[in-house]
């Protein structure tokens, strides 16, 4: 195996999965399954009577959510910066003529 790789082994609720991942990147891994199963938890204790299927389904369409605001943010990120240096040129000009 490639020495940037590692095999590493996730629980999500009572599910185990296998992966060869790359070193910088196990602590995503182990820290997105603690979400989804931080999220599962949150529905499964909301909606008791509900199948893990659907429970799963739940926490697939709330992650997608999540990666589409994140997305969004990102994208307004540029947006944003330029709004606040104008507002900063112009809080200096109103200094400027006080």
């Amino acid at each position: 195996m490639d020495e940037n790789k590692q095999n590493i082994t996730l629980v999500l609720d009572a599910f185990r999965f296998a992966f060869t991942v790359e070193r910088d990147k196990e602590s995503v891994y182990r820290r997105a399954a603690e979400l989804c199963n931080n999220s599962f938890r949150s529905y499964r204790k909301a909606m008791p009577t509900a199948t893990t299927e659907m429970l799963w389904a739940y926490v697939a369409l709330q992650m997608g959510v999540n990666l589409c605001n994140d997305a969004r943010e990102k994208n307004l990120q540029p947006v944003e910066d330029r709004i606040n240096q104008i507002n900063q040129l112009i809080q200096t000009h109103i200094n400027q003529t006080l």
